[in-house]
């Protein structure tokens, strides 16, 4: 018992020093975004004070010269429709492959589980020169790419998952006089809650946040502009950068993620142990 005790006592220490070390970035982030831009490089982990203190300052201005609102409008667009997308296709994928036993089905399964090991660095210039030339630079073209790249982590999950439901259940349904997709989305669907909600937020959190993906296929010239993008318009010619407004973008840019996350995140430890069943 007193060994028990003390295990648990160092894990918590263990995690109470992670829970430190993730948040402190933040938190100075935070901090200096209510600071003066000239200040924030000279002490950047000083607290604002009646001199450096900048109110809302910097927000204002990262608003203004970004167009904050149309870029979160295109993240929003990007995001919500491309989380959806991946939720329904690769569901979809995963029960077809997962039921139908085939070398055509296995084959599809190890191809989709071999796109997860592929850097992004290694495709992303004959990507993007594709996406330009089939007209994809574009916030519905943005929608099939991130469809294409998050398939593989999708798929996996979902087919971990599927083996694990009996078939009975489905069977029922197919006596009750149910097809095929009328089985999927009326029994097995629902039965893929947890899964779902964790592909989701992994998946949203990855396309929010994402950077490169964006600038290279939509560029900054565009009015399609994503947050990430904006973000880096901040940064002027020679190098020259507005790091008051940059803070304040990213504290704006972290809240909707952040919320989404905390509403939906007691499904994801049960989504991914299920996912990771192997059958």
């Amino acid at each position: 018992m007193k060994q028990k005790k003390m295990v648990d006592g160092v894990l918590i220490v263990v995690l109470c020093v992670l829970v430190v070390a993730f948040l402190t970035p933040i938190f100075f982030v935070l901090l200096n975004s209510f600071k003066g831009k000239l200040y924030i490089s000279n002490n950047p982990f000083a607290f604002p004070t009646g001199e450096t203190f900048a109110g809302l300052t910097n927000y204002m201005n990262g608003i203004s010269k970004t167009n904050f609102f149309g870029a979160f409008g295109w993240s929003l667009f990007i995001t919500v429709f491309s989380v959806a997308a991946i939720i329904l296709f690769t569901s979809m994928t995963a029960y077809y492959i997962t039921r139908v036993k085939s070398k055509v089905t296995s084959a599809l399964y190890y191809m989709f589980a071999f796109s997860m090991i592929v850097p992004f660095q290694m495709v992303m210039f004959t990507m993007s020169k594709l996406a330009n030339s089939t007209h994809l630079n574009n916030p519905p073209g943005m929608v099939l790419l991130y469809l294409g790249f998050g398939a593989g982590l999708a798929i996996f999950m979902f087919s971990g998952f599927i083996k694990s439901i009996p078939l009975e259940i489905e069977e029922a349904a197919m006596i009750d006089g149910c097809n095929p997709l009328q089985t999927f989305f009326g029994v097995v669907m629902p039965i893929l809650k947890p899964t779902a909600i964790t592909v989701a937020i992994l998946q949203a959190m990855w396309v929010w946040n994402d950077y490169l993906l964006p600038y290279l296929v939509i560029g900054l010239s565009t009015p399609y502009k994503t947050i990430p993008v904006a973000v880096q318009y901040l940064i002027g010619s020679y190098g020259a950068k507005d790091m008051g407004a940059m803070m304040a973008l990213l504290v704006l840019s972290i809240i909707p993620i952040v919320i989404f996350y905390l509403t939906c995140q007691k499904y994801i430890i049960e989504g991914v142990v299920a996912g990771a069943v192997k059958g």
